[in-house]
């Protein structure tokens, strides 16, 4: 999604710092990944630590892989003295465009470890079609 920064003149829009606030805090929320291919498949990882199975949401649509998610830790100690608690939430979304020779029809999906691993296969490769070709006079 391509967003439209509006601006009057030369005069920049009194929202572009909010703006960049916003992708900042939206980059820091998603969670770090690697996509990569061979020749059968194409492989995408997505680093979930802390992130519940319940939680993990994945679809295919519009020739899109689309991850959503949400984190919710909370950590509390306490001692005689004293008492500790912190708690972190945050919901992401990651978005991987597929390639054209991509099933996503058969789209597998693993998590072990938090690390999500999805399995996108490639279709055949089309044979290509021989012969000769007969030339028609005039």
């Amino acid at each position: 999604m391509v967003e439209k920064t509006h601006t009057s003149g030369f005069w920049p829009s009194l929202y572009d710092p909010l703006r960049q606030v916003g992708e900042r805090v939206k980059e820091w929320l998603a969670p770090a990944s690697e996509a990569s291919g061979n020749d059968d498949a194409y492989r995408i990882t997505v680093e979930l630590p802390g992130v519940a199975e319940q939680d993990i949401h994945l679809s295919i649509e519009d020739g899109f892989v689309t991850l959503k998610g949400e984190k919710r830790t909370e950590r509390e100690e306490k001692g005689k003295t004293w008492y500790f608690s912190e708690r972190q939430y945050g919901s992401f979304s990651r978005s991987f465009r597929l390639p054209p020779d991509a099933e996503a029809g058969k789209v597998d999906a693993q998590l072990k470890d938090g690390v999500l691993t999805i399995t996108v296969p490639k279709t055949a490769p089309k044979k290509s079609q021989t012969g000769k070709v007969e030339i028609r006079k005039g």
